[in-house]
């Protein structure tokens, strides 16, 4: 599979999967769906930063695709506390147990691998183009470029 459809991929998964955690589906089909996705986006998190890591796009790139990977880690360890229900009884702050915070913290972390992997993806993209070679005139949209022998 080619690196940019591996990225945008992942974008599409991550949504899926956080459209899938919002869904009112009779348990457990949502949660195993939940966590085999979680699964393959972890896999496919350490493929691209693997791939990008051994090319020669830019360091941003690597870094961002490494900072996915390690988000997508963390986002395993909170789901494996989710699963077992830490903190379920124990409570914080104004009746929020420790299993809530956890719960908000897994939300947020899924926003920040969606906002990452859609920022590589697009950065990547316009790196493996070279569209940002060439500028644009004050209000001109040009068309996307022409595919090249050897590219998507």
């Amino acid at each position: 599979m080619r690196l940019w459809v591996a990225l945008y991929a992942m974008i599409w998964l991550v949504f899926v999967e956080m459209w899938l955690a919002f869904t009112p589906l009779a348990p457990p089909v949502p949660l195993y769906l939940h966590i085999a996705l979680g699964v393959l986006i972890v896999a496919l998190a350490y493929s691209n930063f693997s791939t990008l890591r051994g090319s020669t796009v830019l360091g941003r790139i690597k870094r961002t695709a490494r900072a996915t990977f390690a988000l997508c880690l963390l986002m395993s360890v909170l789901g494996v506390a989710l699963y077992f229900h830490v903190g379920a009884t124990w409570q914080i702050v104004g009746g929020i147990t420790i299993e809530g915070g956890l719960r908000f913290l897994h939300f947020v972390n899924a926003v920040a691998i969606l906002s990452q992997v859609s920022a590589t993806a697009v950065v990547y993209d316009v790196w493996e183009e070279k569209e940002f070679l060439k500028d644009t005139a004050p209000g001109e949209i040009p068309p996307p470029p022409r595919p090249t022998k050897g590219s998507g």
